[in-house]
């Protein structure tokens, strides 16, 4: 491969270095992705896209269990789980073709190969020097574990699980976050035993503490099993499976231990240190511009530390392309980015929990409101339970937006927009709601908070 010039280098090409990629080309320079994989990275490969894949077949045999519920005679026979891997690898086969014809025509020049930053203005790919005028740093994360728990064997991470060609008849979950709950409720709607260990007081232990008590309710009536607030101590393997310790001296035994503690920052061996850009606990150190301590270099996604989420890393990406075209664009604080957890129920929130905002505010200048969706019409004909809570500051702008329920991560779109924009309930609650809908319990929430309440008491 011969040396090249662009005006952009990219180091990766997940999530936050693709969108950087197709914004810098759509704004005329010319760019370079390198990645030692695929372009799409953790997310459409490993991650979000194969991972939701599962989590729909979960609810399709969910569907098949309750369907007598709505009058329709059918039968859970099994799980072909050969079946759901062809799916599952069919949607990500067709989604990571669409973005290498979209890389393609913008323009982008995609570089196959293990890239090492050398300067601010070069990586090295092989022999070969890669020239940017500026780069952006993007090469993602991967699956953390505990210090001395080793993977392998029985002992997996959510890769692995995802490459599993059986269905454990009982699994282990090694954290309560996002990936651990997703998976477990992936495993018990096809049919496993499931527990869930957490070394923190709750399950989702991140969202506004009313979500995470309703999921473990939720959990709890699904027969989800958790044990939370005690540390993992140790595991054991054998040929039939595991057998986990925690610290209080219980042992949990099951087939297998999905290890799901987060995820760490990949910078390790790409020649970042050594080029000059100030690394802090595997995090890269960036400013408000997402620039690094070298200049002209960037960084995005997982390797800044904050949420770990595609769409995040997306959006820097954006921004950070926006930025070197020198168009300023707005900075978006990771509070008001929406986070979502695709279990059943889902759990949807963007904002300040009424705690935080407690913090920042006062206690005397936040209010509160938690609407049920037991009083919604289409939660209850699609047979989910669950709230929409809403924080506002009194007299004041809405600053956080919180649910739990079936489907509700699809009402975080209309949540992020009137935090982001900082409108108050009495703006918001003049607008309609298509009944029968979900978000009209935004609505009903917004127009309890502006003093007029329809539905709610």
């Amino acid at each position: 491969m011969p040396d090249q010039s662009f005006d952009l280098v990219i180091l990766g090409g997940g999530s936050g270095g693709y969108a950087a990629a197709l914004r810098a080309a759509e704004l005329g320079m010319s760019v370079a992705v390198i990645e030692k994989d695929k372009v799409g990275g953790t997310c459409l490969h490993r991650g979000c896209i194969p991972t939701k894949a599962l989590l729909h077949a979960a609810e399709v045999a969910d569907a098949a269990h309750d369907a007598e519920h709505y009058g329709i005679r059918a039968t859970f026979d099994s799980v072909d789980i050969a079946g759901v891997t062809a799916y599952r690898t069919g949607i990500v086969a067709k989604k990571f073709k669409g973005l290498q014809s979209l890389l393609k025509a913008r323009g982008v020049t995609t570089i196959d190969g293990y890239g090492h930053l050398a300067s601010a203005t070069q990586v090295h790919v092989g022999d070969s020097t890669i020239t940017g005028k500026k780069i952006v740093l993007a090469t993602g994360s991967y699956s953390r574990s505990l210090p001395g728990l080793e993977l392998g064997g029985r002992v997996i991470d959510s890769e692995k699980a995802l490459d599993l060609d059986f269905v454990p008849k009982k699994v282990a979950v090694l954290g309560g976050g996002v990936i651990g709950v997703e998976f477990a409720s992936v495993w018990k709607s096809f049919g496993a035993d499931v527990t869930i260990i957490e070394a923190l007081p709750h399950l989702i232990p991140n969202e506004e503490e009313v979500l995470s008590k309703a999921l473990e309710r939720a959990f709890r009536r699904r027969g989800i099993q958790y044990s939370l607030g005690v540390r993992f101590q140790s595991v054991t393997q054998n040929d039939s499976g595991v057998v986990v310790t925690l610290e209080d001296g219980k042992t949990i035994e099951a087939e297998l231990l999905l290890v799901a503690v987060g995820r760490g920052p990949a910078t390790a061996g790409n020649g970042f240190e050594e080029a000059g850009v100030a690394i802090d606990r595997g995090f890269v150190t960036v400013n408000d511009r997402l620039e690094t301590s070298l200049p002209g270099v960037y960084a995005v996604g997982d390797i800044v530390f904050g949420l770990q989420l595609a769409h995040r890393s997306f959006q820097q990406g954006i921004f950070v392309a926006e930025e070197i075209a020198g168009l300023n664009p707005a900075i978006v604080s990771d509070v008001n980015i929406p986070r979502i957890t695709y279990s059943e129920p889902e759990v949807a929130s963007v904002g300040l929990t009424e705690a935080k905002a407690v913090e920042q505010y006062g206690r005397d200048a936040v209010v509160a409101y938690d609407y049920s969706l037991a009083g919604n019409a289409r939660s209850e004909i699609i047979g989910t339970t669950g709230s929409i809570k809403v924080v506002r500051v009194k007299d004041g702008p809405v600053v956080g937006v919180h649910g739990i329920g079936s489907r509700v991560g699809e009402l975080i779109g209309e949540a992020q927009l009137v935090v982001n924009w900082e409108a108050y309930p009495e703006d918001v609650a003049p607008y309609l709601h298509g009944h029968p809908t979900q978000y009209e319990a935004l609505g009903e929430a917004f127009l309890a908070l502006a003093g007029k309440p329809l539905h709610a008491l």
